[in-house]
Order: structure tokens, then sequence, then C-alpha cells
């Protein structure tokens, strides 16, 4: 049984090629969906947002390419390819393309 069935498995995957920058777009690509863990591969263009929300669990987002400027609560990060950062479960956080980026979110919720 797989547990990741949106990726080949043992397999060599680029995960920026999941879902390739478009212009003037967001791209998604779920790859698992359970009630206490989502993993999903995003691209945005440069200036595109993830508006802000409060998030019911930890968000690690790692980015793949280009570079964000992501805001936790009323701190601001700029987060480029290779960095990741966790944003708490409960705290207000928002995404904003400087560059066109592509990112890896793993959220982890509270089990059931």
């Amino acid at each position: 049984m797989a547990y990741i069935e949106k990726l080949a498995p043992a397999k060599v995957v680029d995960l920026k090629e999941e879902v390739p920058i478009e212009e003037e777009q967001m791209l998604s690509r779920t790859l698992v969906q359970r009630r206490d863990l989502g993993m999903t591969v995003f691209s945005l263009d440069k200036g595109q947002e993830i508006a802000r929300h409060k998030p019911p669990g930890d968000a690690m987002v790692n980015v793949l390419s280009g570079q964000a400027k992501i805001e936790i609560g009323d701190e601001e990060f700029i987060v480029e390819a290779g960095q990741t950062i966790v944003m708490p479960a409960g705290i207000p956080h928002a995404l904003c393309a400087q560059e066109a980026f592509q990112m890896l979110l793993v959220v982890v919720k509270p089990e059931a």
C-alpha cells in the first residue's frame, strides 16, 4: 500500500517539475491529504500571494526555487531556494512571491 500515491515509488523525482511556474498563476499539486497531514507542491509567479490565514496545524515550507516573503504574525522573512521555515499552528501567516518560486508545503495537524 502506497501512502504517497501521487509520486512514483523508488524513483528520483524533481518536485519542481510537478508544478511548473506559469505566468501570473499559482499552481498546486496535492501529494498527501489526511486529517492530520497534508503535503502539497506549489508554484507561484512573481507577485502571486497566499492570503493571510490562521492554520490549524504547523506548516513547514521548503522553498525549492526562487524567493518568497513569508509573514508569520508580525514578523517578515525572506526565504530562498534550499531554505525551510515553520509557521506555527494558530499564528496567522501569508506568503508573497518576491520572484517566481516553488515550494513543498507540509502541514501537520493534531492527531484525531
